[in-house]
């Protein structure tokens, strides 16, 4: 985990390269199947870009609309392992209808029946880092798929970045989240930031972690923290990081400070965290190597290893 945190802008001078490109058909909308990890790159890229018509179906088989509707889209199947169970059964199922699909892998199944059935993919390189470290290399394939050239070449800028820089303060945070439950805020447009901080907590420090966005969240979940006496041990739990993005509206910025005002005045703990960067990249993907270290620091607090899963894999061994 240390190495994937340190090496993580080196994934931005990955160059993918679709295979069985005879067979590869371009399209104006994109359905990516993909669960975990392996959708977190589309989650980025809806949020970030918004011209990009981009839908993302986290299940078994397909979205429940007709087979008119489906034929509009290229369906990006994306899988790290190239073993998901729900990917792979998305995939069967828009192969069995005929319907236009990729396929993004390391390997595994998926890539096997893409060559099997004469789908283009790419195979991404086997680094052996878990998948939601591999959000650069997953990025970087579906924006060759997606013909965003520009784009690709505007990620660049991501290598510029000193993944060192943002140890110490991700250290402290994880200091002062130490025996409390996170919850991350942010406005809508980075919903994709605070959930991929929700999981770096999940899934490295193996703790319990929440999201919610602005505004929506001021007419409901803010008032579960308006603290009493009989309350208080419960709430006591939790500790809030707010992300500041100085490209948020003014209404929303007004949100974050009122809202950030009434919880100090309860109590709570609220950590103020500023998205910068020289582009939207390096603003996204800086913040996200903060959240890095955060989760890392965090699991090491807690005597846990930032990298293996155990819960995920002794549930698929039930399944």
């Amino acid at each position: 985990m240390l190495n994937a945190i340190k090496n993580f802008p080196a994934q931005f001078a990955y160059q993918p390269k679709i295979e069985n490109k005879k067979y590869y058909h371009p399209a104006e909308k994109y359905l990516v199947l993909g669960m975990g990890g392996s959708h977190l790159a589309a989650d980025i890229l809806r949020s970030a870009q918004a011209q990009l018509t981009i839908s993302i179906h986290q299940n078994y088989g397909l979205p429940k609309i007709s087979d008119q509707e489906l034929k509009k889209y290229l369906v990006i199947a994306s899988s790290y392992s190239g073993n998901t169970a729900e990917v792979l059964d998305g995939f069967k199922k828009a192969v069995n209808k005929k319907l236009n699909v990729v396929a993004i892998a390391t390997g595994g199944r998926l890539l096997a029946l893409a060559k099997k059935y004469h789908r283009p993919f790419i195979q991404l390189p086997k680094t052996g880092i878990q998948p939601r470290q591999a959000l650069g290399l997953s990025l970087r394939a579906m924006l060759k798929i997606m013909r965003q050239n520009k784009l690709l070449n505007d990620t660049r800028a991501v290598q510029q970045l000193k993944a060192k820089n943002y140890q110490s303060a991700g250290q402290k945070l994880a200091k002062l989240l130490k025996n409390h439950i996170p919850i991350i805020y942010s406005s809508t447009d980075n919903t994709s930031l605070v959930y991929n901080w929700k999981i770096k907590f999940n899934e490295n420090s193996k703790i319990p972690a929440f999201y919610n966005t602005l505004p929506e969240l001021n007419h409901n979940e803010m008032n579960g923290f308006d603290t009493t006496e009989k309350t208080r041990p419960l709430i006591n739990k939790f500790a809030f990081i707010f992300l500041s993005d100085d490209d948020d509206s003014p209404v929303i910025k007004k949100r974050f400070q009122v809202l950030a005002r009434l919880y100090k005045k309860r109590g709570l703990m609220v950590n103020i965290v500023k998205l910068r960067g020289k582009n939207i990249w390096q603003k996204i993907f800086a913040n996200l190597i903060l959240a890095d270290w955060a989760s890392y620091y965090t699991a090491l607090n807690y005597h846990q290893d930032p990298t293996a899963v155990p819960m995920v894999e002794n549930f698929k061994k039930l399944l």
